[in-house]
């Protein structure tokens, strides 16, 4: 009831002067909206935007010369090409954005929207037009997709008889994952960044399949983030903070369609195959940033997915995210649960970020849960059951010209389930044993890229000024570990796991750049992969064997053009 009552009256508050605002994409070339976020660290944003909901909506007050060079404030990447002043109805060409991406030997990379893991060339181009006439806005803004999908090692392929253990097919059987899409090359056209719009003072109706971000991470989010392609959604919005007596709150909730990624599971005794079906998904996110505390921002986002065959027809179908998070809530007289009953899966996460204008930094945190505690106590006695969490820090560090910093940046993800696992059942985070298909849509994670039961450390050093950067980051992913530690619980020989966990060592070169209508952004990565897929060769001993390590170069080059 707390949260409906606040979404009616940030509604009321809303009830103001009509505005439009474009949307800028979220991760439009992985520097633009991080030039935006600068800012606020900057001391230069006025907006009061906690930036932990995207995607952004272009406003006065967020149209900063993002080059410091008077060629690109935001409002210049949509271009003006129809004016009506009797309806007042304005037509807008939006940039052509055309990115691209290599894999020499396996897939690799996150966060890249409607593209796919594949190894080889890949493509992806975007283009498109924004009309708007009073309170409707119409983005039509679709998205092509081309992979080469070369041939590579997929874990049904590893030696050692990995993928036949049983810990791999209870994997396959509770997640839409797939390793490669297909057995040929890989195309797909979709509505990409496209959306209709009625918005009216600060608040907005619409559909949509434009891609969402939820939670303070750069690198990834527990529920929300643009890892997998966007999904059809009704969404019902603010498009800037509302300001109470209190403080201001942003709010999105979200009812939309997450389908399969029509890749047929493996064949085998031990596999189960998914029926076709789509899944409903409802979602919430709300931020508060108090009235007391510049520059301090709130946050609390909750999800459900439910196989359309499962649902029922009542507000709290429809609803679940207002529904108590406590499982104790849901008891029977008969002694059973009606959230089990509902065969759902549901995650929350809180997060905070607090922006240091003065020392030009920011920290940040996410914790979340994929499992409903019991009752409080429950959730007392055991905070860490189920629980994954994304920890950062960031600093600007002034040169010599006023416009040019050093940025450094430092974030952990964590997925790994907790020791409670050890005598409790907690699923790996985005798979489901009800909910086949997982916490996916078309075969790609939702929530954080690096996908179930992985870890991602990551140190980003970059010279930065406005659109432009040079750098490096360096990162250390641990693949799974969730399955590697059921690989070793079901292994007869468990010494034999001892170093086997599978983990990509990176550094990567991040270059980006503008020239009079064009701006560029590009990324060269070498990566180590040690134990690739988990791959073992017995040897003299447990620390002497014959290492089954890979290299593997990803080349990620992305190009917009502003018409």
């Amino acid at each position: 009831m707390r949260i409906r009552s606040l979404l009616i009256i940030l509604f009321l508050a809303s009830l103001r002067s009509v505005v439009i605002a474009q949307t800028i994409p979220v991760g439009l070339l992985d520097n633009v909206e991080d030039a935006y976020r600068r800012q606020q660290l900057l001391g230069k944003d006025t907006s009061k935007s906690s930036y932990m909901i995207r995607p952004i909506f272009t406003s006065p007050d967020k149209n900063f010369d993002l080059n410091h060079d008077g060629n690109f404030h935001v409002n210049d990447f949509m271009k003006l090409i129809y004016s009506d002043p009797g309806t007042k109805l304005k037509v807008y060409v939006l940039p052509v954005v055309w990115q691209n991406q290599e894999n020499t030997h396996h897939p690799y990379g996150i966060n890249d929207g409607s593209m796919v893991q594949a190894r080889g060339y890949e493509t992806q181009i975007s283009a498109g037009l924004m009309a708007q006439l009073g309170p409707l806005t119409i983005q039509l803004r679709p998205e092509y997709v081309f992979a080469e999908n070369k041939t590579f090692q997929k874990l049904s392929d590893a030696p050692n008889g990995v993928y036949w253990n049983t810990p791999i097919a209870r994997t396959y059987n509770s997640i839409d994952l797939p390793d490669r899409f297909g057995d040929g090359t890989y195309s797909k056209v979709s509505w990409g960044q496209s959306s209709i719009r009625l918005t009216q003072g600060p608040v907005s109706l619409g559909l949509s399949n434009e891609n969402l971000w939820w939670g303070p991470g750069v690198r990834s989010s527990l529920l929300m983030s643009n890892n997998a392609s966007g999904f059809k959604h009704l969404t019902l919005n603010t498009v800037r903070p509302i300001g109470t007596y209190i403080g201001s709150f942003e709010a999105q909730i979200v009812s939309g369609r997450l389908d399969q990624s029509g890749v047929p599971s493996p064949t085998g005794p031990e596999f189960v195959s998914r029926p076709k079906d789509w899944r409903y998904f409802n979602g919430l996110v709300v931020t508060y940033q108090p009235k007391w505390i510049p520059n301090f921002f709130l946050g609390l986002d909750r999800t459900f997915t439910v196989n359309k065959r499962d649902m029922g027809s009542s507000f709290g179908d429809y609803f679940p995210i207002f529904k108590a998070p406590e499982k104790s809530s849901y008891n029977l007289a008969d002694g059973t649960n009606a959230e089990d009953a509902a065969a759902r899966d549901q995650y929350i996460a809180f997060f905070t970020r607090y922006v240091l204008p003065e020392s030009k930094a920011e920290i940040y945190f996410e914790f979340g849960r994929n499992d409903h505690s019991y009752d409080s106590r429950d959730g007392l006695v055991e905070p860490e059951h189920s629980r994954a969490y994304i920890v950062g820090f960031r600093k600007l560090v002034p040169l010599r010209r006023s416009d040019e910093y050093i940025q450094l940046g430092v974030e952990f993800t964590q997925l790994q389930r907790s020791t409670t696992a050890t005598t409790r059942a907690s699923p790996p985070w985005y798979e489901h044993s009800q909910v086949s298909d997982g916490y996916t849509n078309y075969g790609q994670v939702l929530g954080a890229g690096i996908g179930p039961g992985s870890n991602l450390q990551s140190l980003d050093v970059n010279w930065v000024k406005g659109l432009k950067k040079i750098g490096l980051t360096f990162e250390r992913l641990v693949n799974n570990n969730d399955l590697f530690y059921d690989f070793a619980y079901a292994s007869a020989d468990k010494n034999q796991y001892i170093n086997r966990h599978w983990v990509d060592l990176s550094v990567a070169g991040n270059f980006a750049w503008t020239y009079k209508k064009f701006v560029l952004n590009s990324q060269l990565v070498y990566i180590r992969s040690l134990n690739y897929q988990y791959q073992w060769q017995s040897g003299v001993s447990y620390w002497d064997w014959n290492k089954q390590d890979v290299n593997n170069v990803h080349i990620k080059v992305g190009i917009l053009y502003r018409l």
